[in-house]
């Protein structure tokens, strides 16, 4: 996607709304850069960005216009809707109530609310985990003319919880707004007050997140970004907003960067739940016959570069975000745009978690310049065969040396050679790379072992 940009120093806009500048300066601009690359081409409006950096707020920019007639530069102080990232307060909320006694996980949804389709079966842990089988409300990428109109969650649980179950409780995974429009009702009924009065006593004013705002009940401010949406490949027009009452626990957040930042800081600290809440947020669930889902309660669970990484996506009306949180390196990502239908959230957070990685580990930055290096004495049929080990020598015969030289030196100078993977495997770290060129892309994928050596340096054509 593209967008008219008037100039690039627009596109470029950045107003820090703290001096948490705490990156070095060459990691900074590779971010500055990254944005200003993604907007352009996925022609996202603007973006809005936190990083956290060994527990602590390292760094808060935006980027581009939040609002576009006329002209509005996008500042750290704005708000946006994160969508679906507001699922994991609403698991913090039920896992709060469950450290009081007041509820269990393993509850079963008949206790509060047994007019629902078999809730003597279903139980909070299938709600906030996907494997309830309730139907989800809106999975659609816009908005359809029904929910322009006001809606309350018992209308919402009346047309949707009561359908037949799409699938026996625990047996599938599949993402279901419902789910959690039903989870926030048993908030309400258990805490004995409203869902956003808890989350505000109990997590939003302790952790001073003072940006937070309700989308449910009202847009945003005018200060604030506007709502974009694009038809196939045309301009950003703006994107209508859902009724009231449409995202009520499952999406109605809206808060600055740096004030989701201080969530997942407190996810890196363990200081709002107790540790076993915590393992009980993070666990990846398992259906029936022990398939792992990748999801947890309310956030999805996975390694990335033999990382472990805890995250969500968000996506309503005019707004996608991506937040993503690295417990084990105290680190977390927070990409926010205002551009609905779109994946430049998550493209400029893998941008910014390859940046911040290799600044943290200074083995992967001398790693890709050797990488680079010996692709380019390939491509001249050139090997230094000191580098490799006698099983990597032999890999690279006469002939292989040949092909890799008569295939990839036509190619020049790649346009981009990034590192994608990192992991242990064998006892030696696994590495893999994406190499670009204007009309070839392909995969390398190296193993080094302990003593340096390079055991495989192997070449394959990508998607």
């Amino acid at each position: 996607m593209r967008f008219a940009l008037k100039t690039m120093c627009a596109l470029l806009f950045v107003l820090p709304l703290f001096a948490q500048e705490t990156l070095p300066a060459d990691m900074r601009a590779s971010i500055d850069k990254a944005a200003a690359e993604i907007l352009s081409k996925t022609g996202v409006p603007s973006a809005s960005i936190a990083v956290v950096r060994d527990g602590k707020t390292a760094y808060v920019h935006a980027y581009g216009n939040a609002k576009l007639d006329p002209a509005m530069p996008a500042t750290t102080a704005m708000r946006y809707s994160i969508g679906s990232i507001s699922k994991q307060f609403t698991s913090a909320a039920i896992l709060m109530l469950a450290e009081e006694g007041k509820l269990s996980l393993d509850d079963k949804v008949v206790r509060w609310l047994p007019e629902l389709t078999r809730a003597n079966e279903v139980t909070i842990r299938e709600l906030l985990s996907m494997t309830s089988g309730y139907q989800d409300f809106w999975p659609q990428d816009y908005v359809m003319p029904n929910m322009l109109n006001p809606v309350t969650a018992q209308q919402i649980m009346d047309e949707w919880g009561k359908k037949p179950l799409d699938f026996e409780p625990g047996t599938k995974w599949q993402y279901s707004n419902t789910n959690y429009v039903i989870a926030g009702v048993i908030v309400e009924r258990v805490a004995g007050m409203s869902y956003l009065d808890f989350l505000q006593k109990r997590v939003f004013t302790p952790l001073q997140m003072t940006t937070v705002f309700n989308t449910d009940l009202s847009p945003l401010l005018p200060e604030d970004p506007s709502r974009y949406l694009r038809y196939a490949a045309g301009p950003s027009r703006p994107a209508p907003k859902e009724g009231r009452g449409w995202m009520f626990a499952a999406g109605e957040l809206a808060m600055t960067p740096s004030d989701l930042a201080k969530w997942d800081i407190s996810i890196i600290d363990q200081s709002v739940l107790k540790p076993q809440s915590y393992r009980q947020l993070e666990h990846e669930i398992l259906l029936a016959n022990g398939t792992g889902t990748h999801y947890a309660l309310g956030v999805n669970v996975s390694m990335v570069d033999g990382r472990r990484q805890i995250s969500h996506g968000g996506e309503v009306s005019g707004f996608t975000a991506r937040n993503e949180v690295y417990p084990d390196e105290r680190a977390a990502i927070i990409v926010l745009t205002n551009l609905d239908a779109t994946d430049a959230s998550s493209q400029l957070a893998t941008k910014i978690a390859n940046v911040l990685f290799a600044a943290t580990d200074p083995a992967t930055q001398a790693a890709l310049d050797q990488m680079k290096k010996i692709f380019a004495d390939l491509q001249k049929g050139k090997i230094n065969r000191t580098q490799f080990t006698s099983n990597a020598n032999a890999y690279f015969s006469d002939l292989a040396v040949k092909d890799f030289a008569s295939s990839l030196g036509p190619l020049g100078t790649p346009q981009e050679f990034t590192q994608i993977q990192q992991s242990l495997r064998g006892g030696m770290t696994l590495r893999r790379y994406r190499i670009k060129f204007a009309n070839k892309t392909f995969r390398l994928t190296t193993f080094i072992m302990p003593d340096g050596k390079l055991e495989q340096y192997q070449i394959a054509a990508a998607e």
